[in-house]
């Protein structure tokens, strides 16, 4: 019986794979930028194939989890404040499976409530613009966003006189819901925290 990659090792064989492409070692040959017979000889197109070749790979990579039922679920700890948290998110070269959105969903509570308590005397962003603007935002507003989404994740910027606690609250499938394209079907909002007198930077 052939043997079945778990989570770790399909993130492993992603990394080595994506660094190949990064030194040229896989390339997609017949990718051309323009389609345009007369232009594309004169147009460099490496890069292009490069990055073709490692999302064909991923794709299939993809496949492979569906098809052998492996989770995209790794599992972080993050410290805040001196305090800890222990959830679940999917790694970002990764898909969610439908039990890992079960799994994601039943952790969402516990995600937003940790957030909550390490930022309470912190002023709120909501960020828009794809992230390069941010515009204040109340805790009754993040409570109408946190009802019509259905998973949550943590992001943090930290250095020793900035700190920045993200909240991503999303919806539908994670690896599309950070980027527009994936809406309606999945997206999400990110509410940013910050120290008084700071402004967020991620």
């Amino acid at each position: 019986m052939p043997k079945i990659y778990n989570t770790q090792e399909l993130i492993e064989i992603l990394e080595s794979e994506r660094q190949a492409c990064l030194k040229g070692q896989r390339l997609k040959l017949e990718i051309s930028v323009s389609g345009n017979s007369v232009i594309d000889p004169f147009i460099k197109t490496e890069g292009l194939q490069r990055f073709t070749a490692y999302q064909d790979f991923k794709t299939s990579i993809h496949q492979y989890q569906q098809q052998h039922q492996v989770s995209g679920i790794i599992w972080q700890t993050i410290t805040i404040k001196g305090k800890n948290l222990h959830y679940p998110e999917i790694d970002s070269q990764l898909i969610a499976l439908k039990s890992d959105l079960e799994i994601l969903q039943k952790a969402k509570k516990s995600i937003v409530e940790f957030w909550y308590s390490v930022t309470n005397d912190m002023e709120l962003y909501l960020s828009f613009s794809n992230g390069k603007k941010h515009e204040k935002i109340s805790k009754i507003d993040i409570e109408r966003i946190n009802k019509r989404t259905e998973w949550a994740n943590l992001i943090k910027w930290e250095n020793h006189n900035f700190l920045e606690i993200i909240l991503q609250l999303g919806w539908g499938k994670p690896e599309e819901a950070t980027y527009k394209t994936g809406r309606p079907h999945s997206g999400s909002e990110f509410i940013h925290a910050v120290n008084p007198g700071h402004y967020p930077i991620g």
